[in-house]
């Protein structure tokens, strides 16, 4: 008889049975895992009891914030649920709510700061990208070649959030600067950006420090990450004037509530308001 698989295999292919992207997969292992390591033994043999002491362990000990707990209650519900099959350990895990706060939006000038302290072409063309596009950092590193298309000044991005591929669109500026990215590196395969490993591509980690470095060496005091340049390219589109709609179908979002996070963050808006105080007589 072939022997069973392991509790963390058999779990990889849950996720893998369900859709869910590589990311989401290698997320909750590793909650899983830690969840299974806090206490030394296997998920098998613990229940309902060793589930709530760690989820107070992640609130009381590690501070994790609220997204953090949701996404460790998640995985290890998936585990409980899905591939132990004893949904009614994790019956009572709560979802903490998670509040709405405005995001870290860089002006025009910070953007050309930061792409100017980037140390290598490469880094400044994904940098053009997240910003250019309001690409997510894993739809800048898994680019294809073929995902550019020059002649309607298109960018296909077919690696996004729950499979939602979408059209965004590519400035000429972009398109220069990727055509002198590919004069010098001719990346070798289908991808844009390869990493140095061969057979491997430019990891998201990789372009977080390096833009944080960047940040630094441009002296630029907010905390930044990729996703800066992502929230950048929204309000500033929003600033001006483009439609919520049409920046719902750039940056992939599902619901219109997600795009209209943005309002709060648009000072041209809040700006065009004329305060009651100017009013009174």
């Amino acid at each position: 008889m072939p022997a069973k698989p392991r509790l963390r295999d058999k779990m990889r292919e849950d996720l893998a049975l369900r859709g869910m992207s590589a990311n989401t997969t290698a997320t909750y292992v590793r909650c899983a895992r830690q969840f299974a390591e806090h206490f030394g033994r296997s998920p098998c043999s613990m229940g309902a009891e060793e589930v709530r002491t760690f989820l107070l362990h992640l609130v009381q000990e590690r501070k994790v914030c609220e997204a953090s707990f949701n996404v460790y209650a998640a995985a290890i519900k998936f585990l409980y649920t899905v591939t132990l099959k004893r949904p009614e350990v994790v019956a009572d895990v709560p979802r903490m709510r998670v509040p709405v706060r405005i995001p870290v939006v860089l002006t025009a000038s910070e953007v050309a700061r930061l792409l100017s302290a980037l140390p290598s072409e490469k880094l400044r063309v994904m940098a053009m990208l997240a910003y250019g596009c309001g690409l997510r950092v894993n739809e800048v590193c898994l680019l294809r070649v073929d995902d550019i298309d020059a002649k309607r000044l298109l960018v296909r991005v077919r690696n996004a959030k729950r499979g939602r591929e979408r059209y965004v669109m590519l400035s000429p500026r972009l398109l220069g600067a990727l055509r002198a990215y590919w004069k010098t590196s001719r990346p070798v395969g289908s991808h844009l950006f390869p990493g140095r490993d061969l057979g491997k591509l430019y990891s998201s980690r990789s372009l977080r420090r390096a833009m944080s470095n960047a940040a630094r060496r441009a002296g630029i005091a907010k905390h930044i990450s990729p996703h800066t340049l992502r929230h950048s390219f929204a309000t500033h589109l929003l600033d001006a004037g483009t439609d919520l709609r049409t920046l719902q179908v750039l940056l992939g979002h599902a619901a219109l509530r997600s795009t209209m996070a943005y309002l709060h963050v648009s000072t041209a808006r809040v700006q065009s308001v004329k305060s009651p105080l100017d009013a009174l007589g």
